[in-house]
């Protein structure tokens, strides 16, 4: 499981949890807040419906005949009120009054108990005691929505309760808005669970992508190729960030030394051999002509060495380079009218043409202008080598969106099939047109690395109808 998902699960779990939590918790209390808030009203119109008899009430009986003819009208009227979801018409109260022994003197549903005795109904038992009463008793024992909840208050005379007024009221009414209560939650939660998986693949991603960047940069370096370093984020990723590229300078350099010690030792073997057979034949006696012959053999391979040294050293140190330490503007045209002037000697030793753009336009592109030269001039030389007496060497310049592309073709026979995926390694080479004798294999992985530290690249292939084309594309300048 990557990293990424196991961020999103653990925040959406724990986020999903705390939601159902509070649904859990919110589902739960609200029947009973609902009930205390009904029971709080009974409360406040028990009092007062009280205070209604006991100003019409004698130390002597108590007189309910002003309130049952009030009730009666309340109970006719129609109330033509929507709250909520909840339609409401009537008035959905029962009242009844009881003495102090607890015979009910007044029952406002069509007198149905009154001259019962209500004194062991815990609402009257208590409130006749002086103390707050109040029940719920169930019509269906399994069905809490068939409960009426009653509340009583005292009915006192000269200071002494005489009797008490009870207010019930049942609660199927309010099963409609604790149900449109619950569906509201239920709702506001699927969309709280809709937002925090939202949030969730947000973290993921964020706290991720660091780490994503930095497993891309190790494979880029892992292949070899010039990976910019990511940009740290956080206190903990700048460490692992500054880690890894202390491993990788690490790495790199061991494998630089090794690959370089590995090559130069093969590529300077050859070129001492000769060297060495050459310095023991002269101290052999033999004809001038063939001392002369040893003489500038020993001559060549010196050059080679020193050319190949020579080369090594300047590769090494542009491998070294991160980046272009002072980048100025280029125009390539330019560039290649001073390349073409430069190779005029070799083209005229090698009886070939050069063709350059007659009227390029102008493309500036941001960079080192000696790196820049040498890498075009590279792929000149090379392309001058290749051609056969004769020949043509065609250098053009163009435009491809927001990139400089330099091309450089020649008419000779081309590179082996075998050779290109090689062409730009190290000490790679494939011998020269009508020579027995390779080159120092430097050359295209100098122009390589010159592409990579300006943000270009470089490619290598062959022309449909003869002789090679390469291609350098550097990005324009801003």
């Amino acid at each position: 499981m990557s990293i990424r998902l196991t961020i999103f699960l653990a925040f959406l779990v724990l986020i999903v949890a705390g939601v159902l939590t509070l649904a859990h918790v919110v589902v739960d209390e609200l029947t009973p807040h609902t009930y205390k808030a009904v029971e709080e009203s009974l409360a406040e119109t028990s009092a007062l419906l009280a205070s209604f008899v006991e100003v019409r009430t004698s130390p002597q009986a108590i007189s309910v005949a002003d309130l049952r003819a009030a009730l009666q009208a309340a109970l006719r009227r129609d109330l033509g009120a929507t709250i909520q979801e909840l339609r409401k018409r009537t008035v959905d109260l029962r009242v009844y009054v009881t003495d102090a022994r607890g015979v009910v003197l007044y029952d406002s549903d069509n007198g149905r108990d009154e001259g019962q005795d209500y004194s062991r109904w815990r609402d009257v038992y208590w409130t006749l005691r002086g103390a707050y009463g109040a029940r719920a008793s169930r019509d269906v024992p399994d069905d809490p929505y068939s409960s009426v909840h009653y509340v009583a208050a005292p009915i006192r005379s000269n200071g002494r309760i005489i009797g008490a007024l009870s207010v019930g009221k049942p609660v199927r009414e309010l099963r409609g808005l604790i149900v449109s209560l619950r569906r509201k939650i239920a709702y506001s939660g699927a969309i709280a669970l809709a937002i925090a998986t939202v949030v969730s693949l947000a973290l993921a991603h964020w706290i991720a992508r660091p780490l994503t960047r930095l497993a891309d940069y190790s494979a880029a370096v892992a292949a070899g190729k010039r990976a910019p370093l990511p940009a740290p984020r956080g206190r903990e990723v700048a460490a692992l960030t500054r880690a890894l590229e202390a491993m990788r300078e690490a790495l790199e350099g061991k494998r630089y030394v090794e690959g370089y010690v590995r090559s130069l030792t093969h590529e300077i073997k050859a070129p001492l051999s000769a060297i060495r057979a050459a310095a023991e034949l002269l101290d052999e006696a033999m004809p001038p002509e063939d001392r002369q012959r040893f003489t500038e053999n020993i001559q060549r391979e010196a050059e080679r060495l020193q050319t190949l040294v020579d080369r090594m050293l300047e590769l090494s140190a542009l491998e070294a380079r991160r980046h272009v330490e002072t980048a100025t503007p280029v125009d390539l045209a330019q560039v290649v009218a001073e390349i073409a002037e430069s190779v005029e000697p070799l083209r005229r030793l090698n009886q070939i043409q050069i063709d350059t753009p007659a009227t390029a336009s102008v493309l500036v592109v941001s960079g080192d202008r000696l790196l820049l030269r040498q890498a075009v001039l590279n792929l000149v030389h090379n392309a001058v080598q290749a051609a056969p007496p004769g020949g043509t060497v065609q250098i053009a310049l163009a435009r491809d969106g927001a990139q400089a592309v330099v091309t450089v073709t020649d008419t000779g026979p081309g590179v082996p099939e075998f050779a290109l995926p090689r062409v730009f390694e190290r000490f790679y080479s494939v011998p020269l047109p009508g020579h027995k004798r390779r080159g120092t294999g430097l050359g295209l992985a100098f122009v390589r690395e010159v592409a990579g530290l300006h943000g270009g690249s470089v490619s290598l292939g062959n022309r449909p109808e003869g002789g090679a084309l390469a291609t350098l594309r550097l990005p324009l300048a801003s």
